[in-house]
């Protein structure tokens, strides 16, 4: 028993003497290095020697890491010690061992090797390690008195240029008007609010900012150099000086806005979603269009360097630099010369048109109307410049090739395509269809597809020559529901369009009564479509039932096939043979716009906005034709509120006068 109790007794003190061990020098610092690389600055504190504390709180020395890390976006850390297999030091009172450190930061990676200290300190009774930390261990040659500086080089903005290298957002210049502190009275800053269409507050806030001094020139606006008047009227008064400064500008003005979009300065929200990419508070960004949309590969990298700033004379250290990179000039498959012509051609008409070569799928055209100009947004409107646009009943904020609408009997070359190909529709039957209105059976109540052109019999040329809804109406009914829908889809409904330009989907809506499929069979209903996808639908009837796929960008390839044989080449040669004819014929919907040695093929169509069956809506009036000759040109266009005034004749002649501008 007394050698078991002997045995316990050894047991307890060796176990007392292990617990009691000190830690060596290169625990403890790999202990702190662990704390360093999960960034717990205020455990890292708890590791320093009494020099060292000294020095700085606990409070600055978090803060001050902290800091430093967020501005120069610190990521991806990596502190590393290799501990010393046989560690001499530890029976020293003095440790010496090396790290190495890399981050990432904003201007690329940042990697150094450095000597710590540890030294053996006394604390509670008890010795430790700890260690003896300098400015030196965030950054070598960051002394305590030096400070960490960024300098920022931004980058040229990529421009964005038509198909022949016409410019539609380029870079260039304005004019920044000011004055010169302390020489501005109140009856000038009156006449400069009412100049500069700023109030007089806004003014005075300028003049009243912290930096301003006597003497220093204040600015407080951007105007365009081509407002000569108003230039000439500001520089009249005394105190107002100006200055070019860079600036985007929009050539084509209004009749590319909702196209190319403008810049503004990023806001704290916009930063705030993308400061992971690499933008800052001091960013110009994309805010519509294709500035917008296009904005990574516009906006370049702007060129960073971190610089440790030496107290006195000092030289300044380097410790990181990226090279700064100039944004992606963008090539577009438009011409900047025919979007002109179909905007100034829509005259302010509420509507939207766009033009595409159909047998390569270039997108030559993309056209909203009313808009605005670019160039004044992106210098600020006005608060009540502003409060006018967005009050506009005429929507010109609104980007309506984006959008989709009920086609009307555009659609009906669609209706047809999906029954010529299901084998509900033949083109030569002849089709009873007696008076201006029918209905399927009693079940309909009050409710009748209607026509404009009365005659019988009526086959499928002269369906679509005099756009007869009641022959598409039973079309539809013949191919029946789920053929109807099936051949939507193979036409691009309910699928996004993979474009640049992001577009509504195309929708088929609900067809859960045979009113509903009979209305859709003429582009009523609940059918949507957009002008894009309108066009690109069109495609089959010039490349032999092959619908090509609408490109936007000079670098994408032509001639790519969205969808392979929607019909036969021989039924696309049918269709298209009867949308000649719905222009040529002198009965033919479209005849306005015959012309001579030029052989227009198209479609009208005429769709009511209305909230249920049978009541009276709103009218949007619809032209899409084509050279049926030579067929490098497509052009779709949709006009507004046309009720009363012409319906689809208005864009009829809209179109026509277009191709007789380009002839």
């Amino acid at each position: 028993m007394r050698k078991l109790a002997g045995f316990l007794v050894l047991i307890v003190v060796l176990a007392l003497t292990g617990c009691s061990k000190e830690p060596t020098p290169q625990e403890r610092f790999s202990d702190y290095i662990a704390l360093w690389n999960q960034q717990k600055f205020a455990q890292m504190y708890d590791y320093l020697s009494k020099d060292a504390k000294q020095k700085i709180t606990k409070e600055e020395f978090t803060s001050r890491y902290q800091k430093i890390y967020e501005d120069l976006q610190i990521t991806n850390l990596k502190i590393n010690f290799k501990e010393p297999k046989k560690d001499k030091q530890a029976d020293q009172e003095k440790a010496d061992y090396s790290f190495s450190a890399k981050m990432n930061s904003i201007a690329g990676t940042i990697q150094f090797t450095q000597k710590a200290r540890l030294q053996q300190e006394e604390r509670d009774d008890k010795k430790n390690w700890y260690v003896d930390w300098n400015t030196e261990y965030i950054f070598p040659d960051l002394k305590e008195e030096d400070t960490i500086g960024l300098s920022t080089t931004s980058p040229k903005r990529g421009e964005i240029v038509d198909r022949n290298g016409t410019g539609l957002a380029v870079n260039g210049q304005v004019y920044e008007v000011g004055v010169v502190a302390g020489k501005v009275e109140a009856p000038v800053i009156e006449q400069l609010a009412s100049l500069l269409k700023m109030t007089p507050e806004q003014i005075n806030k300028a003049l009243g900012a912290s930096w301003v001094k006597p003497g220093l020139f204040v600015p407080l606006k951007k105007v365009s150099m081509e407002d000569k008047e108003r230039v000439a009227q500001l520089i009249a008064l005394e105190p107002v000086q100006t200055r070019k400064v860079e600036a985007r500008i929009y050539p084509y003005k209004e009749a590319a806005a909702q196209l190319v979009g403008y810049v503004g300065a990023i806001t704290a929200d916009e930063l705030a979603k993308r400061k992971d990419k690499g933008y800052t508070s001091h960013d110009v960004i994309g805010k519509r269009g294709l500035e917008q949309v296009l904005d990574e590969k516009l906006k370049g990298e702007s060129g960073v360097k971190i610089i440790i700033k030496k107290k006195g004379d000092g030289a300044d250290v380097v410790l990181a630099e990226k090279a700064v990179v100039d944004g992606k000039d963008i090539k577009l498959t438009i011409d900047a010369d025919l979007q002109a012509v179909i905007f100034d051609e829509l005259a302010g008409e509420a509507g939207t048109a766009a033009a595409m070569n159909p047998v390569n799928g270039e997108t030559l055209a993309l056209v909203s109307s009313p808009a605005f100009d670019p160039n004044q947004a992106a210098l600020g409107f006005s608060a009540d410049e502003w409060k006018a646009l967005q009050e506009d009943k005429r929507q010109p904020l609104t980007t309506r090739f984006t959008q989709v609408y009920a086609p009307g009997s555009v659609m009906k070359a669609i209706t047809a395509s999906i029954g010529l190909a299901s084998g509900s529709v033949n083109p030569a039957e002849q089709v009873a269809i007696l008076g201006p209105k029918w209905q399927k059976d009693n079940s309909w109540g009050g409710y009748f597809v209607t026509r404009v052109h009365v005659g019988s019999p009526v086959n499928l040329e002269k369906a679509l020559v005099f756009s007869d809804n009641i022959y598409f109406a039973q079309a539809a009914l013949k191919t029946g529901k789920e053929a109807f829908v099936d051949g939507l889809k193979k036409f691009g409904f309910e699928e996004k369009l993979k474009y640049p330009y992001p577009l509504e989907t195309s929708t088929i809506g609900g067809m859960d009564s045979d009113i509903a499929l009979a209305d859709s069979g003429y582009g009523q209903g609940q059918i949507q479509m957009s002008i894009v996808h309108l066009l690109a639908s069109y495609t089959p009837f010039m490349n032999k039932g092959n619908m090509m796929k609408p490109i936007l960008l000079d670098e994408e390839e032509r001639g790519q096939v969205l969808k392979e044989a929607v019909v036969t080449g021989e039924q696309a040669g049918l269709i298209a043979a009867d949308l000649r004819k719905v222009v040529g014929d002198a009965g033919g919907t479209a005849h306005a716009a015959e012309m001579a040695d030029y052989p227009l093929a198209g479609k009208t169509g005429t769709a009511e906005i209305k909230q249920k069956q049978g009541e009276t809506g709103a009218e949007n009036g619809w032209f899409i034709a084509y050279n049926a000759d030579s067929p490098s040109l497509m052009v779709a266009m949709m006009v507004e509120d046309v009720e009363g005034r012409g319906g689809s004749q208005i864009p009829v002649k809209k179109v026509k006068n277009i191709y007789m501008r380009l002839k």
